[in-house]
């Protein structure tokens, strides 16, 4: 039998709440049919059975993180030192393909044109962050890190089969530059991941593989080119690079779980530029980044211009990238303590100084000495600015938000290294490619504007409230 209204009904006492339940048969109770069952809680019961509901939910909702550090955080590191040696360590020596392709392949091309292979080739390292930076924050490193390996053996392969600027442009620029973003983003992401207390240093030894690989493939090259020619190093090149990022692949995790994918996400969170520590990072940041790899790619020109054997010429390079391996770690380190903004914003300013005082006056006095030290100082400042950029970043918002902060941030810095080789060769050919100094004046300038601004924002992060 069914009875119209099974509502339940509730009544307040003093401390207590009542609930009453209507029962379709009650017999077992032996109170007969329509009968209501009462349940009486106190305060205190409601309130430590709430909060275990919450402790619940709050669980299943946000899982417990992974310790930081750890073997496995080690072991990341150590696999994006790998991932960054592969991929920025490589671009270093635009130089060395700079000036080959200048003396052989792409003669009758200017420098300006030449060095836009290699302003896509860094655009594309960054300019693919905010979907790399996503797709990493959601499922991992794997989506990214595997295929982006594979495209970059295939890219060198093909680098070496070409010989015209079309087929150069393709493998080297395109090709190359997009695979070596997804696996620079893939390894940096994930280390700032498992480094929170200690991210300087963490961050700071895995972009030290940037300046390793930048010491090694110069002389590599170099070698190889001598031995079996320039197609036959570059596919030695690929061979060497293959099996490192074959075996970074089994060292880089993300201390992150798993989550499913959210379409209501931003792929691009211009929001962040509301933030003034933030906007006026990353302005300077797109500054310094304009003119920072002038050295990288005209230095080994200069060199030649200067009365210097091709191969002392070429070696700047490795002396640059020397000196960048302690840049990337004695900073960092020091600037776990003393604040990684205060850092940075000094490297900055001695990266456009040097460019100034130590570059800029031996296109009037050339010397081969002074070149060295330039190549000295140089590469210790600017190999601790490139490692506190990303640094700098992750500090600016939470781990869960890492991927998508950093791929706007790389979106910024795509537009400047896309124009700012181009721009620097494009005034070097205005100066018959002989006179060096408009090209420095660029690039010093930028460099002090930028580290103003970097500034600016160490001053608002310094005065946030906590």
């Amino acid at each position: 039998m069914l009875l119209g209204d099974y509502r339940p009904s509730i009544r307040y006492g003093h401390d207590r709440l009542t609930i009453l339940l209507p029962i379709r048969d009650c017999s077992d109770l032996g109170v007969g049919i329509g009968c209501s069952a009462a349940f009486a809680m106190s305060d205190s019961e409601q309130t430590v059975d709430l909060a275990k509901q919450e402790a619940q939910e709050a669980t299943t909702a946000a899982p417990e993180l992974v310790p930081e550090e750890g073997l496995r955080g080690w072991l990341c590191v150590f696999g994006a030192c790998i991932c960054i040696f592969c991929t920025f360590g490589f671009l270093n020596a635009i130089g060395v393909f700079q000036t080959t392709y200048q003396e052989t392949y792409l003669r009758d091309y200017t420098p300006s044109s030449i060095s836009w292979i290699f302003a896509v080739q860094l655009s594309l390292m960054w300019a693919p962050g905010p979907l790399y930076g996503r797709l990493i924050d959601t499922y991992g490193p794997a989506p990214v890190l595997y295929p982006a390996a594979v495209l970059c053996i295939f890219s060198l392969c093909m680098t070496s089969l070409a010989d015209q600027y079309y087929q150069i442009f393709l493998a080297q620029g395109l090709g190359f530059g997009i695979g070596a973003g997804g696996v620079f983003t893939a390894g940096t992401v994930c280390v700032g991941q498992w480094f929170v207390r200690r991210r300087g240093l963490g961050v700071g030894i895995a972009t030290m593989g940037s300046g390793l690989g930048g010491v090694i493939f110069p002389v590599f090259l170099n070698k190889m080119i001598d031995a079996v020619g320039f197609n036959g190093a570059i596919r030695y090149t690929a061979l060497f690079t293959g099996l490192l990022l074959a075996a970074s692949c089994f060292m880089i995790r993300s201390r992150l779980p798993r989550k499913k994918w959210d379409a209501r996400t931003k792929w691009l969170d211009l929001s962040l530029f509301r933030q003034k520590p933030f906007a006026f990072f990353v302005g300077g940041s797109y500054l310094l980044m304009w003119g920072l790899w002038a050295p990288f790619d005209f230095l080994p020109s200069h060199g030649l211009q200067s009365g210097l054997s091709p191969s002392l010429s070429l070696y700047l390079i490795s002396i640059i990238n020397a000196t960048s391996v302690p840049g990337r770690i004695l900073p960092p380190y020091l600037a776990d303590t003393m604040g990684h903004f205060n850092v940075m914003t000094a490297c900055a300013l001695v990266t456009g100084s040097s460019i100034l005082a130590l570059w800029l006056p031996f296109n009037y006095h050339p010397s081969a000495a002074g070149l060295i030290v330039f190549a000295l100082v140089y590469g210790f400042s600017s190999g601790a600015s490139v490692s506190l950029l990303s640094t700098c970043v992750f500090k600016l918002g939470p781990v869960e938000t890492l991927g998508q902060r950093f791929g706007t941030f790389q979106m910024v810095m795509a537009l400047s290294t896309l124009t700012g080789l181009p721009i620097m060769g494009a005034i070097l050919d205005r100066q018959n490619d002989t006179d060096f100094s408009g090209m420095q004046l660029f690039s010093g300038l930028t460099c002090l504007v930028g580290a103003g601004l970097i500034g600016v924002s160490t001053y608002y992060v310094s005065h946030q409230k906590v």
